[in-house]
């Protein structure tokens, strides 16, 4: 057993008293929605620093990255279907081989239209793809679109499944911090762009 799991288990055992959860039926029905989930999560994604592009029909996703990526040299991806990547994360050995990533192309599971967050399960063997390539371009189902977190914890889409890896998260937009000087930084320590592609 490893260390962790030896502190998460002490303090399994230290709790003695239970408490069910609250009951947030009242606050879910006061959280917000939106009439047009595509335009307020492309609204609120650019607000943040992202951009979000939507698949028109018979239209090529490598072509889309393409485009917004033309001076790419190292794309990453396991997904089947794109063809503009230039290698598999699953085939290099070290996180530390995928420094100088300039595209990852992963899958979102849940998109919310309130704060333009994506619901990532790590399907890759390094989760530091996430964070250390230049740019990420995350493709969503514009059907897994939610209106807020309340909607997006609810979906069974979120917390249940950490896929094979056991690792998740919400990404919004690219890496950005603001702690120096009260400027905004993008890409302080992670991705610099951030492309959601719907489709």
């Amino acid at each position: 057993m490893s260390s962790r799991e030896d502190i998460l288990q002490s303090i399994r055992q230290a709790i003695h008293t239970r408490y069910d959860k609250p009951d947030l039926t009242a606050l879910e029905q006061m959280a917000i929605t939106y009439p047009d989930k595509i335009e307020q999560f492309t609204a609120i994604t650019r607000q943040v620093g992202g951009d979000v592009a939507e698949l028109a029909p018979g239209q090529d996703v490598n072509e889309i990255i393409s485009q917004h990526f033309p001076q790419a040299k190292r794309v990453a991806s396991n997904l089947q279907g794109i063809t503009c990547a230039t290698f598999n994360p699953d085939d290099v050995a070290s996180p530390a081989e995928l420094n100088g990533t300039d595209v990852a192309v992963i899958e979102g599971k849940v998109g919310v239209c309130e704060n333009g967050a994506v619901w990532i399960v790590q399907e890759v063997r390094h989760r530091a793809l996430y964070f250390i390539s230049e740019a990420l371009v995350i493709l969503l189902d514009k059907n897994n679109l939610v209106n807020n977190m309340h909607e997006a914890y609810n979906s069974k889409l979120v917390g249940d499944d950490s896929g094979p890896y056991g690792f998740s998260l919400f990404i919004s937009g690219p890496s950005k911090t603001a702690d120096i000087e009260q400027a905004l930084v993008m890409g302080a320590h992670g991705a610099r762009q951030v492309l959601v592609i719907l489709k």
